[in-house]
């Protein structure tokens, strides 16, 4: 007996239970999808706001500065990073891939009567606006720092050093060489992110100038590179590695962004509570499949009876009611999973904004969070909700393997 052509027989002796089961899994299945695209995109978007203000999707350094990164040496930098991040560009010039040198470091800033410490990050403007997006935050009056010579300030160091926009921003750091550095800058705006850890200690200058002041020709203490998927970090490690000069290689560090830090952990911890949550809403819509397999079983116990009469053996009965479970739960996860695609590319290309909600919170972070759909998003649904029906139709299926013949025959339909 081929049991796949039984089972689709009986699924359709009775259509209307059949689809409520089907429906059943098609919720389910359409809302692990959706879900685990809105929940890659918010994982996505987490990702991205750390590594476009920390560490880049791979950060690159040399092993030196690395060891000392709290400090911020400038005396530990890579020498040609202009080269690097051409070379780094150029590995694969058709996906949106880019690196960005950046200096971060201790400085004391004076204004004539006034002087305070702060940190300095120095940058590509044109790349930063993309990455701290101070950009977003300039007081009205001001203006970024495209110009040679400008700098933007954050308000609550201005206020401090009774600064304002166009005056200029005397500054004093430690150069690579151990000399003291030199250098005026003038103040093209003022940022204000209503974080103080921003507002009150730091300021942007342009890397040309930084290298300028720091006796660093065409230097850079890191290097971020940016990849339009996180998930692509291990592979760009390798692949960066890989195209590196061994004189290179021996200097230099490169890592993943899930490898430095302790914030990665909470993105892996974050996941594995969502893998979970869907798993159980795929269980949850499985359950009707469970409750409609118990009443076929019992519907079904004078049939069950005259084939295990026939000499079909247990194990074979259990099959038999398991593939119409299986079948059900097949069914709806297919049509769920391609409804839960669909949903995912309506809404990826705008994305949710979450601007207005968080429109007290000015810390320059981008607030777009887009469904993305992975292979592994559609077989996770596809796979969470077929085999939740399988299991939910076991016990069921094994209760009929287990009835007594004449019991069975004597059953009232």
């Amino acid at each position: 007996m081929n049991l796949i052509s039984f089972a689709w027989r009986n699924l359709l002796r009775n259509t209307r239970r059949s689809l409520l089961a089907v429906l059943s899994t098609f919720l389910a299945t359409l809302m692990v999808v959706a879900g685990n695209g809105l929940t890659e995109g918010f994982l996505d978007s987490m990702v991205r706001n750390y590594a476009k203000n920390e560490t880049g999707h791979v950060h690159i350094a040399t092993t030196a500065f690395r060891e000392r990164s709290r400090f911020m040496p400038v005396d530990e930098y890579i020498p040609d990073a202009g080269a690097l991040v051409q070379k780094i560009e150029s590995l694969s010039p058709t996906e949106q891939v880019f690196a960005a040198p950046r200096i971060r470091f201790s400085v004391l800033l004076s204004s004539g009567p006034y002087t305070k410490p702060a940190v300095a990050i120095a940058g590509d403007p044109e790349k930063e606006k993309s990455l701290l997006m101070l950009n977003r935050n300039i007081l009205a009056g001001g203006a970024y720092c495209d110009g040679p010579g400008t700098a933007i300030i954050g308000s609550g160091l201005a206020a401090d050093l009774e600064l304002k926009v166009g005056d200029t921003l005397k500054i004093i750091a430690t150069r690579s060489d151990g000399g003291i550095g030199f250098k005026s800058l003038k103040i093209s705006g003022l940022f204000q992110t209503g974080t103080n850890a921003l507002d009150g200690s730091v300021f942007q200058m342009r890397l040309d100038d930084a290298q300028t002041m720091l006796a660093m020709p065409d230097g850079a203490q890191q290097i971020l590179v940016m990849l339009p998927d996180y998930r692509q970090a291990d592979a760009w490690q390798k692949k960066i590695s890989a195209a590196l000069s061994p004189e290179e290689s021996a200097k230099l560090s490169i890592l993943p962004w899930s490898a430095i830090g302790e914030y990665p952990k909470i993105i892996e911890l974050a996941a594995a509570i969502y893998l979970g949550m869907w798993f159980f809403i795929a269980l949850l819509g499985a359950f009707i499949i469970a409750n409609i397999m118990t009443i076929v079983v019992l519907e079904r116990r004078r049939e069950t009876g005259i084939l295990m009469a026939m000499g079909m053996p247990p194990a074979r009965i259990v099959l038999s009611f398991l593939i119409e479970g299986t079948m059900l739960g097949l069914g709806g996860s297919v049509l769920g999973t391609a409804a839960g695609i669909a949903f995912n590319a309506a809404f990826a290309r705008k994305g949710f904004d979450f601007s207005s909600a968080l429109a007290g919170f000015s810390w320059p972070i981008d607030n777009i969070i887009r469904p993305t759909t992975s292979l592994s998003g559609v077989l996770s649904g596809l796979l969470f909700c077929t085999i939740a029906a399988a299991l939910m139709s076991f016990l069921p299926s094994w209760r009929a393997s287990r009835m007594e013949v004449v019991d069975a025959l004597k059953a009232v339909q």
